[in-house]
């Protein structure tokens, strides 16, 4: 679930943490439409690309629930983040 959570992070638009409690592993599909302006995983933007977009169907937060009897709640909390504040390029040696 974890990692699961971890790939929806994305589509959802904010860090997506597992507090389901559950272990093992996972075979699902998942299948709603995107916002016209949504990002695909790889980054492109899903009306840039030409995909389809099916308008009666069910949005990115109904589907996690309709199918797979989950619920994203918005909530207010600590996450782990790396934050580069500076880079340089290396010297020649």
């Amino acid at each position: 679930m974890a990692r699961i959570a971890r790939e929806l992070s994305p589509f959802a638009g904010r860090p997506v943490q597992d507090e389901t409690g559950l272990s093992g592993a996972f075979d699902f599909q998942l299948t709603w439409t995107p916002d016209p302006g949504e990002s695909r995983a790889d980054g492109d933007k899903v009306k840039a690309a030409g995909i389809p977009v099916d308008p009666s169907g069910p949005s990115f937060f109904s589907a996690i629930q309709e199918q797979l009897g989950l619920k994203l709640e918005s909530k207010k909390g600590q996450i782990e983040m790396l934050v580069i504040d500076h880079a340089e390029r290396p010297s020649e040696n």
